[in-house]
């Protein structure tokens, strides 16, 4: 959250707009962000690279009213990892236009309607080299492969705009270089195998594709130049690149397979364990890409296995056409160089790279002589700056204010994270690998301001019964609105104009994968049905709950122990509960209790800043305190309440934190491990193992716990000099904490790694 609003200025505006801008500014010493744009116009469907324009900042840590603009998607990756496309090509926004008319299918394919559609004019099917089938509703089951094998000379085929889950084999086809199969329900792209003379194609608009699939096409299309509109070199070189290794790693493993193999074991058996295996243990590249590195590592160890190991089939990649090839070839040089112990890469583009001289500095503060868990060994990873403004190397004044790991897709591990963390400031929300500091995607709102991003899995059923589990992201700032990506397709599927004002934040329920909690400006929180999108990918979102504060809500949180029943918020007043169950009549609602945290004193109106809950019972909040973190009983607070509407907590600790008088630093927890952690003004991480400390809390009258250990800020270099001042505004880590973000007021996202 700001500490003290600002305005940003496009350059070139007139002075007149420059002092209508000054004007809108929030003073400093205010708590609210000036009031947001309510509307915003959906865009048309597109990716897109850099916005035009700087916007210079005025004033630190505060924020403007929005100015309206386009938005795009626009996936970048690291040039060291061959700068991959993410998207695939111009995947883009699908906005809401209202109801549409049911999608019914039409009959299978007949002669006739293909030489209707086919272009030369014709009467003979074998003739035709270009051929129109888009919008026709076609099923999978209606493309007749019999049918379509007479096109001898076909050319050229559009596909586009039908309700395809995959393409036929053996359709033939020899001679198709062309094909279109966008704004289709396509899962499986392999069948295009059948396609050897392919040079373009076009797969935007498939929700069910990911960069995975990218990587597959180029590895099963020798010929392939372009996708989507865009030049296929880097994903030929990164594909290139991945199946060596792979290729590699799978032969170093039959080899250790063969030395504990039984001799007697059946030679069929022992084939299938080892493809078995060698998917499960074979590793490399980023988790992104774990499904085209798990595809292509069965495809390896089978022909290994196959051949008893003497040979691999090379791949398609190196038989690309000389055009292929040497469109590739200067991406070679820019491959990811391994990391040195006193030098660490973190980013290789030119104008985004920025360096650790030396190793991250950590005080140990608090170990436990007599055996308690040590410090944890965290070692700097990346630094990245992904946010800037006209994609300048010289924004180091980006504020970031949110991240949230995405959490795992699979049904059955709810509580897991991955290693894919999305964060967002300024005008942008990044998705960015964590392993290998990679940008998967970038989605740019330029005249916005995001506030906070939120992750929720839901479970779409397909036209054909097929179920998918979907990662959407939810994203809102300035302007009250929320956007709905669904980053793996690359593309925004929700608007939603939520408040008047800004948003401050938003969370997901954490039983129910559609119910949204919106914060604004406005002194309210709404619980939002996002719904199950449509067949159409669109959401229909609908409003359950009006939540009334008395004063900004800053931070949510679902009690832990019953979140359908009661929502937490730190608010600019104080700390605040109220009764979110669906079944009561009323659904415009009051706070239900404030808390507040002076033992014996009824006083309210004390700034909470920072809410997490560290388990089902114990709650971390932050501002109540000059330099403390309060570790509170939701329980014991709860069965002490009463009929009061005021309700001081039972505190069980207090945690020591920096003595700045600076606000909306943001705590976060890792329940997993028993973690509090909370970032500073001096650019530090403090790390708090609070298990010990709940189950023997110290008296009252204690000092505050020191911390477990303090990350120093590194100094990462930017522009040939260290970056020695910032705030680390926000830091979360990962459910296994085998990763750790922090986001800084300088546009500098930085990832720790446990080794």
């Amino acid at each position: 959250m700001p500490l003290q609003p600002h305005s940003w200025i496009l350059s070139g505006t007139s002075a007149a707009t420059a002092a209508a801008a000054r004007a809108a500014i929030v003073r400093s010493g205010q708590p609210g962000r000036a009031g947001a744009a309510r509307s915003c116009s959906p865009c048309a469907r597109s990716w897109a690279g850099p916005v035009s324009g700087v916007l210079l900042p005025s004033g630190r840590r505060g924020l403007t009213e929005g100015l309206r603009g386009a938005t795009s998607w626009a996936p970048w990756l690291r040039a060291s990892v061959t700068g991959l496309r993410a998207s695939g090509g111009s995947a883009g926004l699908r906005a809401s236009a209202g109801p549409r008319s049911p999608r019914t299918p039409m009959g299978p394919l007949t002669a006739r309607l293909l030489i209707q559609r086919g272009r030369p004019k014709t009467d003979r099917l074998g003739r035709i080299r270009s051929l129109d089938l888009s919008g026709l509703k076609l099923l999978s089951e209606h493309l007749d492969p019999s049918l379509l094998a007479r096109l001898k000379q076909l050319q050229e085929l559009d596909l586009s705009d039908n309700l395809l889950e995959t393409l036929p084999p053996n359709v033939g086809l020899p001679h198709l270089r062309i094909l279109h199969c966008a704004n289709n329900q396509l899962w499986d792209v392999t069948t295009l195998a059948q396609f050897p003379e392919l040079e373009e194609l076009s797969l935007e608009g498939n929700p069910f594709l990911t960069v995975n699939d990218n990587l597959k096409v180029s590895f099963l299309l020798p010929k392939l130049r372009k996708i989507n509109g865009k030049d296929m070199s880097a994903t030929c070189s990164q594909v290139e690149n991945l199946n060596q290794e792979l290729t590699n790693r799978v032969r170093a493993y039959w080899q250790k397979f063969l030395t504990t193999r039984d001799p007697e074991e059946d030679a069929e058996k022992a084939r299938a364990d080892f493809v078995r295996s060698a998917v499960r243990d074979v590793c490399y590249g980023p988790e992104s890409l774990s499904e085209f590195t798990q595809w292509r590592v069965r495809m390896i160890s089978e022909e290994l296995a196959a051949s008893g190991g003497t040979q691999v089939h090379e791949a398609d990649v190196s038989k690309k056409s000389p055009q292929a090839t040497a469109a590739c070839k200067p991406r070679q040089a820019r491959m990811m160089t391994s990391k040195q112990p006193d030098d660490v890469p973190l980013n290789l583009s030119s104008s985004k790279r920025l360096r650790v001289s030396l190793p991250a500095k950590m005080e140990d503060l608090s170990v436990d002589s007599d055996g308690g868990q040590a410090s944890l060994q965290l070692e700097p990873l990346h630094f990245l700056q992904c946010h800037s403004r006209n994609n300048s190397p010289k924004d180091l004044e980006t504020q970031l204010w949110s991240c949230a790991f995405e959490p795992v897709r699979e049904e059955g591990h709810s509580g897991s994270t991955s290693q894919t963390v999305a964060t967002c400031g300024g005008e942008a929300v990044c998705v960015i690998d964590c392993q290998m500091g990679i940008i998967l995607h970038k989605y740019k709102s330029p005249g916005e301001e995001f506030f906070s991003v939120a992750w929720t899995v839901l479970t779409v059923v397909t036209q054909t019964g097929h179920k998918k589990r979907w990662s959407v992201l939810a994203a809102a700032g300035l302007r009250g609105v929320i956007r709905l990506l669904h980053v793996r397709a690359g593309f925004c599927c929700g608007v939603i104009r939520a408040h008047k004002k800004a948003i401050a934040t938003l969370c997901f329920s954490p039983t129910y994968e559609t119910h949204l909690f919106t914060a604004s400006y406005d002194k309210r929180i709404i619980l939002w049905d996002i719904g199950m999108p449509n067949h159409d990918y669109e959401f229909q979102a609908s409003q359950l709950l009006i939540l009334d504060s008395a004063s900004i809500p800053l931070r949510l949180s679902p009690v832990a122990s019953c979140p359908d029943a009661y929502l937490l918020a730190g608010c600019e007043g104080g700390c605040c509960c109220w009764d979110v169950r669906l079944d009561q009549p009323q659904k415009r609602r009051v706070c239900e209790v404030e808390f507040v945290f002076s033992e014996g004193s009824e006083t309210s109106g004390q700034r909470v800043d920072g809410l997490a809950f560290v388990n089902e019972d114990v709650v971390a909040s932050k501002g109540s305190g000059l330099g403390t973190i309060c570790l509170w009983s939701w329980s014991q607070t709860w069965v002490g309440r009463g009929s009061r509407s005021t309700v001081p907590v039972v505190i069980l600790a207090q945690l020591q934190w920096s003595s700045t008088e600076l606000a909306y630093f943001s705590l976060s927890t890792c329940p997993d491990k028993g973690l509090v952690l909370c970032g500073d003004e001096e650019g530090n991480v403090w790390i708090y193992d609070v298990q010990q400390v709940l189950k023997q809390p110290p008296p009252l009258s204690a000092p505050p716990q020191a911390p477990t250990q303090i990350l120093k800020w590194p100094k990462p270099m930017a522009l040939g000099q260290a970056v020695t001042k910032t705030m680390v505004n926000t830091v979360v880590a990962n459910a296994a904490l085998t990763y750790l973000t922090a986001l800084t007021d300088s546009n500098i996202v930085a990832i720790w790694k446990r080794p």
